[in-house]
């Protein structure tokens, strides 16, 4: 923490070698902070995003310069996970990707590299088996603890997949869901309608203290 400073100012990011964007899964809250900052900046200044599934090629585009923009999705909690995906988008070029590969692994990550197409590899996989959970706990085939310790004890996954879900946030479940339904227009993306429902309550998961768990007492609670 002693290595980190903030900056309030955004005039102070002028002299960055990097910027890397994380904020919500917002493909319009992105392009907002992209194309104020570009004014800012210096020539040589990369810019990186961390979204789990927007397109690095549509987000580059806004700003000037897309042969110096790339995705670097960090794996989440980013302290414990090993992995950061490095994805190229159609204009990023060779020198941009080669610094950020050697400044990824100096963190003593491991870098695997994506082509840029809706939620990349780890979100592609990971989040539509989250909604199949979801789906799984929406017909009545099991409730939330039957489910998670199904996958837990059956598949050997450390975590259930709505336990996992309540730690991502459901907000960005379902936004990595649509657009993964938007871009692929394959009905086996389709958002569950309980994941939705969910999200319209509010119950985005542990950071809003209620999802498939009830977290405001001592010990989590399944809410289904």
């Amino acid at each position: 923490m002693s290595l980190i400073t903030s900056e309030p100012d955004p005039q102070g990011l002028a002299s960055t070698d990097l910027i890397i964007g994380s904020v919500v899964e917002n493909e319009a809250v992105k392009r907002d902070i992209f194309i104020n900052l570009c004014p800012l900046l210096g020539p040589d200044t990369i810019l990186a995003t961390n979204t789990s599934s927007i397109s690095i090629t549509r987000l580059a585009s806004v700003t000037d310069r897309p042969e110096k923009f790339i995705g670097v999705p960090f794996m989440n909690p980013v302290p414990v996970m090993e992995l950061v995906e490095l994805v190229r988008g159609i204009a990023t070029g060779d020198e941009t990707f080669e610094c950020v590969h050697t400044f990824v692994s100096s963190l003593d990550k491991t870098v695997a590299v994506s082509e840029d197409f809706p939620a990349f590899m780890v979100n592609r996989i990971l989040l539509p088996m989250i909604n199949e959970a979801v789906y799984t706990l929406y017909e009545g085939v099991g409730n939330v603890e039957a489910i998670d310790a199904a996958m837990r004890l059956g598949a050997r996954h450390p975590m259930g997949p709505l336990q996992l879900a309540d730690f991502i946030g459901f907000d960005t479940c379902l936004s990595i869901m649509q657009v993964l339904y938007e871009a692929l227009a394959d009905s086996k993306y389709r958002p569950c309608p309980l994941l939705v429902k969910y999200v319209e309550a509010g119950w985005l998961g542990r950071k809003a203290g209620r999802g498939f768990y009830d977290y405001r007492g001592n010990e989590p609670v399944p809410t289904r």
